[in-house]
């Protein structure tokens, strides 16, 4: 090897230093320029003009009103609550259901393993649009579906109960039920990633010392897969807090989450300044747990 190649543009090690700064150059051009934008016009002052806000002049330099509203108006604080609220829901949900999923698909053949992880990611291949239009149907009062709730409704609790229909469009359990089948592979693939790595030597020396199978999944399997619950439930919980789409087709708009509030101030009330501060303060919600999270988790990986 010559020494022009190894001191010269094409040094391995600086081809490695290009290819570790990509990654940051990205975050930085797609996420840290917009997001100190997005922080700028949060203490900027609302304007009749081409855009809707200004510094200085005869405004104040820094505007912190939009900030104080987030933390004093009913408005925001009972949407961050509803978000935060709904989020959650859908989280608890999809754990319930997508770790059994996850814990079958490690335990079925592998004949059967890449078939069956194809159909989880398969709602992918539709447009997510297409798929919240298709549950508006089902939830309509004269579908199949809520027909079918209906009937067994009417049929396990008393006569003075009954309903002819069950109202479940423009209703937080819409939004639950919508999200959790949207985020629910973002739940089972990393539950599934986490379960795979798991010894199973384990649970076979466990079940020959005498340990009951629910004895060893809560003793053994359980615990093991904590990082993949953590790492699914903020994969779903995130987004799903600062939803738009599901909440403006088939939520409440007397009752909004965040991400229609965001919307609505950007658009119709043309108030950037209180839009970016509502979003500052949503990112703020959402990335500083992530990044406890990530440092107690680095700290205790550090320790062991």
């Amino acid at each position: 090897m010559s020494k022009a190649y190894k001191t010269g543009w094409f040094d391995r090690k600086g081809w490695s230093d290009i290819i570790i700064g990509l990654p940051y150059v990205w975050l930085v051009a797609l996420f840290l320029l917009p997001f100190l934008i997005v922080v700028a016009m949060s203490v900027a002052t609302k304007t009749p003009t081409a855009p809707p806000f200004s510094f200085g002049g005869d405004y104040p330099l820094l505007n912190w009103e939009g900030y104080e509203r987030v933390f004093s108006d009913g408005l925001y604080l009972r949407a961050f609550l509803t978000s935060v609220v709904n989020a959650a829901a859908a989280m608890l949900l999809c754990l319930i259901v997508g770790y059994p999923m996850a814990l079958g698909l490690v335990r079925v053949a592998p004949a059967w393993r890449n078939i069956l992880l194809m159909l989880v990611i398969l709602p992918f291949w539709t447009s997510f649009l297409l798929r919240v239009y298709a549950w508006m149907g089902l939830m309509g009062k004269n579908s199949w579906f809520n027909k079918l709730l209906t009937d067994w409704w009417n049929f396990v609790v008393p006569v003075d109960w009954a309903v002819n229909s069950i109202p479940m469009m423009h209703t937080n359990f819409a939004v639950v039920l919508v999200m959790v089948y949207t985020y629910l592979p973002f739940m089972i693939l990393p539950l599934y990633a986490s379960l795979e790595r798991l010894d199973t030597t384990l649970d076979e020396a466990a079940l020959d010392l005498g340990s009951r199978p629910h004895q060893v999944f809560f003793d053994i399997t359980l615990p093991q897969s904590v990082p993949g619950i953590i790492a699914g439930g903020m994969l779903v919980f995130i987004p799903a807090a600062g939803e738009l789409v599901i909440p403006t087709l088939v939520g409440n708009s007397a009752s909004p989450m965040i991400g229609r509030v965001i919307s609505d101030e950007f658009n119709q009330a043309r108030d950037w300044p209180m839009a970016s501060a509502v979003a500052v303060a949503l990112l703020v919600l959402m990335v500083v747990p992530t990044m406890l999270y990530s440092h107690f988790q680095a700290k205790s990986g550090g320790a062991k």
